[in-house]
């Protein structure tokens, strides 16, 4: 995890630290702040979710819940990989548990926090390929207002930049009943964006280690001397 705040910090590690002491919305928060994200200047790939649940708040860690089984579920990843910040940031469109509805669901993220820090935060991270929109807040927020089935079934016309999901919340199930092509079509989809976005970046072999490799093509008689391994 990056952190830092002193002079050698990264700008990506000393804005991280502000936002870890972020205090804007403590008024409001029924469990007080505690802003849970991941981020790294190298990560390829960049998750824009909703807000922390209960079990996030308590552990500190995104999607270390039941909707985050579910999404590595989709994505096909394990949590490893999930969780290696050099590869893949998290950013919530609220960085911190906004409380329960009355009808008890998630409260909306708070609206402070996206406009203070978002777009702060993805201008430190020049890599990003490919950004998962999951679930409504996200969807609006970056795509516009309009009905989240619609927003995934449409999927191809966000893309390279986004993909966009449903939340992987229990209430899905019912949805995704109800949706079959969603299985069927826009998760094998979304695999292979994703794949493409954390592919490894392959770097051209030195010439000390283009030699070394001719030279066991010779010793193995798959070159001559004079000819360049195939």
């Amino acid at each position: 995890m990056i952190r830092g705040r002193g002079e050698g910090a990264c700008p990506l590690a000393r804005l991280a630290a502000e936002i870890r002491a972020c205090r804007v919305c403590a008024a409001h928060l029924p469990l007080g702040p505690r802003p849970v994200f991941r981020v790294s200047p190298t990560a390829r790939l960049l998750i824009a979710s909703q807000a922390p649940g209960t079990a996030v708040h308590e552990t500190g860690l995104s999607f270390n819940d039941p909707s985050g089984d579910r999404l590595r579920d989709w994505l096909q990843m394990d949590r490893d990989t999930f969780y290696d910040e050099s590869r893949v940031a998290i950013v919530p469109m609220g960085f911190c548990y906004p409380g329960r509805l009355a009808n008890g669901g998630d409260a909306p993220p708070r609206p402070e926090c996206a406009p203070l820090w978002r777009d702060r935060l993805l201008s430190l991270m020049p890599e990003i390929g490919l950004t998962l929109l999951v679930g409504s807040y996200a969807l609006n927020h970056v795509l516009g207002r309009g009905a989240m089935t619609e927003q995934v079934r449409a999927y191809r016309q966000h893309l390279p930049r986004y993909f966009a999901l449903p939340h992987p919340s229990w209430r899905t199930t019912a949805w995704e009943r109800r949706n079959p092509w969603f299985a069927a079509e826009v998760l094998p989809a979304l695999r292979s964006a994703v794949r493409a976005a954390l592919k490894e970046v392959v770097l051209p072999a030195s010439p000390e280690t283009s030699r070394r490799q001719a030279r066991h093509a010779v010793s193995r008689g798959h070159a001559s001397p004079g000819e360049a391994p195939r």
